[in-house]
């Protein structure tokens, strides 16, 4: 057993499981029965291949960015899942699920978003397949991310604002499983990261897996060998991470970097850098670590970046950390803010703003001149607009 894998409990080493109420145990045993055969058999493969190349755009292109590269005397490489269509990764997950869903006899959908983009993705691949779709996003998020939610409308999906708590990612998931609790035969939730009860996070990182599988292929063309020095990646709940890091997960030559986001900075109570500031915890369905108070309530996350703005992460990322397999850092708004621009400036590539965290990696460490270092960008820039003209530093 690969020690990086999850084990057959659904473990990352101490991280992971299913912290479940009893009334959810059906829906997601019967999803932990069925997801590896049915995702591994030759129909699925082909049909999920197939949509992936002539529907997602794939493979999206490792481009070689001189220029960023130039600047930072090292090579950089941009792995481009902002060409996805919907503008990000997310739909890698969710053409899976949705093809999972409708082998396990589901008629409707339900997800949770953030930032909106695995609500787009989502609504679209329901579109795709004459589903039903609802989709629960926290109503500040709502605010924040308009276009994203008439987006969804227009796909055809019903949003359903969350407003409790923060209104925020985590509350529009806590509303999702209610959902799901109350509609458990004829409906599928797809989660949109590498969170919740397993076989979730497992489950969401071998779709995601794409993105590690293409930069191989694509390094051994541009660079004559299939492995990087450095991946470097967002997270959030993290599930662009766990793509970019699948492959490389064993390979102890490459070095694993994860950004995320430390919103106004770690000492200020508005931050949502989980390895930095969580402990060990169950949060939506998996031990993982998660901001909490001293009695164990969930600290309200705060991010510039609606889809980093959540307290935990998945539990994957979670024994990465613990283990020191992977390296964490905490990058600012403001310091994520100047390297959106600055890609913009120097590439002609405005980021997603989560994606932009990653890049902010660049000013905090040193690489030397001969290695390669793949930075995932994870999503376009449309959506963070109205964000980068409040900001305005440009």
């Amino acid at each position: 057993m690969s020690s990086f894998s999850v084990d057959e409990r659904g473990f990352y080493g101490k991280f992971g499981g299913a912290y479940i109420p009893e009334m959810l145990y059906p829906n997601v045993e019967e999803l932990r029965i069925n997801y590896l055969k049915i995702i591994e058999s030759e129909d699925f493969q082909n049909e999920f291949n197939e949509l992936l190349k002539t529907y997602v755009g794939r493979p999206t292109p490792l481009y070689f960015a001189s220029r960023l590269s130039e600047k930072y005397k090292t090579k950089i490489y941009l792995k481009r899942e902002d060409l996805c269509h919907t503008g990000a990764h997310k739909v890698n997950n969710t053409i899976g699920q949705i093809l999972l869903a409708k082998r396990l006899g589901k008629s409707k959908i339900i997800a949770e978003t953030g930032a909106g983009q695995h609500g787009v993705a989502t609504a679209t691949v329901c579109a795709l397949m004459g589903m039903e779709c609802v989709v629960y996003m926290g109503g500040i998020d709502m605010a924040r991310q308009r276009p994203n939610v008439e987006r969804m409308k227009i796909l055809g999906a019903e949003v359903m604002p969350a407003v409790s708590g923060s209104k925020t990612l985590k509350d529009a998931t806590n509303e999702a499983m209610r959902h799901w609790i109350n509609n458990p035969t004829d409906t599928h939730y797809i989660i949109g990261s590498v969170v919740g009860p397993h076989p979730y996070p497992d489950m969401v990182a071998r779709f995601q897996s794409v993105i590690s599988a293409e930069i191989q292929n694509q390094l051994q063309e541009s660079e004559g060998r299939n492995a990087p020095d450095h991946v470097i990646a967002c997270v959030g709940g993290g599930s662009n991470a766990a793509g970019a890091f699948y492959h490389f997960l064993e390979d102890e030559s490459v070095n694993l970097i994860a950004a995320e986001a430390a919103g106004q900075g770690l000492q200020t109570g508005k931050s949502a850098a989980t390895t930095a500031l969580g402990k060990p915890g169950v949060l939506h369905g998996s031990k993982t670590l998660l901001m909490q108070t001293n009695d164990g309530q969930v600290v309200e996350p705060y991010s510039i970046s609606a889809g980093l703005d959540y307290p935990g992460i998945g539990p994957m990322h979670a024994h990465l950390a613990d283990t020191r397999r992977a390296e964490f850092y905490s990058i600012t708004d403001e310091e994520a803010m100047i390297a959106g621009v600055e890609l913009s400036k120097l590439e002609g590539i405005i980021p997603a703003i989560e994606s932009a965290h990653a890049l902010a990696i660049l000013g905090n460490r040193k690489f030397d001149k001969d290695e390669v270092v793949v930075i995932n960008l994870s999503g376009r820039g449309d959506k963070d607009l109205e964000t980068y003209i409040k900001w305005g530093k440009y």
